[in-house]
């Protein structure tokens, strides 16, 4: 199982080097942590943020619009094994003030994950979606992200570290960097507070000066009882290329599992 796993994240990395970036808004604010679905269960998460102070300009003409606006996502997943997770993120919505209510198309996950990651000191794994955009969401029909996941759990504090790049399949130069970072501290078993970093470094081969990057600060909570999961937070910009406030809100929930 091990020597599966690592020939699979061998086989993500090689496949991250041949394609390359693309910046899009975010329908998700979320630092993977290597959980996944237990072998046979369905799980949906629904992802919602909104920013009241954002960036006012599109970043290309005819694009959803970051200040004002709603993005959010349905997050389908289903445990495949102990280390692979299979997900379909449909449908990704938003609502600006220009362009009201749209679809953006929709995405396909691979998750792989060391087993039992909640378990161990050290986890590792790797995320790869694959997404159809529609033309206000992203200037590129095709994009994809690799989402690398290294963590540690030190009793009740988690350092987890996702180095992030987009690709438009364009070239190895043109990846684009946007890693997000997560210190956690578990207040009780159902109960932890965070803080969470989402950067944007531009592409690997320029990459944007201090002033030009993107760097949001979020103050998170997250609670595992009741019969959702709940992740709440609040984020700040850091730099004139941040979204200045943006809220997040995940709610999550196992829905069944197959008796074998």
């Amino acid at each position: 199982m091990r020597t599966a796993l690592l020939r699979t994240l061998l086989l993500i990395a090689a496949v991250v080097l041949l394609p390359d970036p693309a910046a899009a808004q975010a329908d998700e604010i979320q630092v993977y942590d290597g959980g996944l679905a237990a072998p046979g269960v369905f799980n949906l998460t629904v992802h919602n943020n909104f920013t009241p102070h954002g960036i006012e300009e599109p970043a290309f003409p005819g694009a959803v619009v970051s200040d004002q606006s709603l993005n959010g996502v349905s997050e389908w997943a289903y445990g495949v094994t102990r280390w692979f997770e299979a997900g379909l993120y449909l449908p990704l919505y938003s609502h600006d003030e220009s362009l009201g209510w749209t679809i953006n198309g929709f995405k396909l996950r691979t998750l792989f994950a060391v087993p039992g990651a909640d378990d161990r000191r050290f986890f590792f794994g790797a995320n790869m979606e694959f997404s159809y955009n529609s033309d206000h969401w992203d200037d590129k029909r095709f994009t994809s992200e690799v989402r690398p996941i290294v963590g540690w759990h030190f009793g009740t504090i988690d350092v987890i570290f996702n180095p992030i790049v987009d690709t438009r399949y364009d070239g190895l130069k043109n990846l684009e960097f946007v890693p997000a970072e997560r210190v956690a501290f578990r207040v009780s078993p159902l109960w932890q507070i965070a803080i969470e970093e989402y950067a944007d470094y531009g592409i690997v081969s320029d990459l944007e000066s201090a002033a030009h990057q993107a760097h949001q600060l979020f103050g998170v909570f997250d609670f595992s009882g009741g019969p959702f999961d709940v992740e709440g937070g609040v984020g700040v910009g850091l730099t004139d290329a941040s979204d200045r406030l943006t809220f997040k809100v995940i709610l999550s929930r196992d829905f069944n599992q197959s008796r074998r």
